[in-house]
């Protein structure tokens, strides 16, 4: 029986977002009106300047997206998506690809993203992982959006593991499990050795609290501590 190893994607081991990425492809091919890109303009401007957070400025992007899509041809979102992967699939960590690459065969991986299904299935075909959640959004009987959300797995992720280990012959004796932000904080309160990566200051809290270890990539350097001898300082 193979252990289990779950990794979140966007943040964790793409080193940017895969919603972002796609949402700027299909501005500029005009798939999506620019109107769309100019209204979140603001919010990675106040990111960037440090005078609002990353989770305000993604989820912005991620209504923005939900927006556009309405009335699109799915075939255009996988044909963009599989433009995007090709010119980014090397935005990747060295930790977390590293991990993959070492324990691919021997674990069961999962990966979990709130980025679309469309660009991860995308995305996996480098990855290979073995089991993948993303964003689902409907479509009609044209093959067109409609704007539903099918299945939002980057909401409820603990939920999610908790329902495919019952369902399938895994363990959670030696299990892995990476994240960046505090919606990874309830796949990684399930497995044996949890890794907060780059965190954000609510997961270093949690990670904090219960003494996981931090691991922190910066340029070209690669840092693995407990939390509990380090001061976080706030911004």
């Amino acid at each position: 029986m193979k252990s289990l190893a779950i990794f979140d994607i966007d943040g964790t081991i793409f080193r940017s977002s895969l919603t972002i990425e796609l949402f700027k492809y299909l501005v500029a091919r005009k798939v999506f009106r620019e109107s769309f890109m100019r209204r979140i303009t603001r919010s990675e401007a106040k990111w960037l300047n440090r005078q609002g957070n990353y989770e305000d400025y993604i989820t912005h992007v991620v209504n923005a997206y939900q927006r556009a899509i309405v009335g699109k041809k799915k075939s255009e979102i996988i044909k963009a998506s599989r433009r995007v992967i090709a010119e980014h699939k090397y935005k990747i960590y060295r930790y977390t690809n590293g991990l993959l690459k070492n324990i691919r065969g021997k674990y069961f991986t999962i990966g979990i993203s709130g980025s679309p299904l469309e660009v991860i299935t995308e995305y996996n075909k480098f990855l290979k992982l073995d089991k993948l959640y993303g964003w689902e959004f409907g479509t009609d009987e044209r093959g067109r959006y409609t704007g539903k959300i099918l299945h939002a797995p980057s909401q409820y992720k603990k939920e999610l593991i908790v329902r495919y280990l019952e369902s399938h012959k895994l363990s959670l004796k030696g299990s892995i499990g990476i994240g960046d932000t505090e919606s990874d904080i309830g796949f990684l309160q399930l497995v044996e050795k949890p890794v907060a990566f780059n965190p954000n200051r609510s997961l270093a809290t949690i990670a904090l609290k219960n003494n996981w270890n931090v691991v922190v990539e910066r340029k070209d350097l690669i840092v693995e501590f407990k939390p509990e001898s380090v001061k976080f300082l706030k911004i």
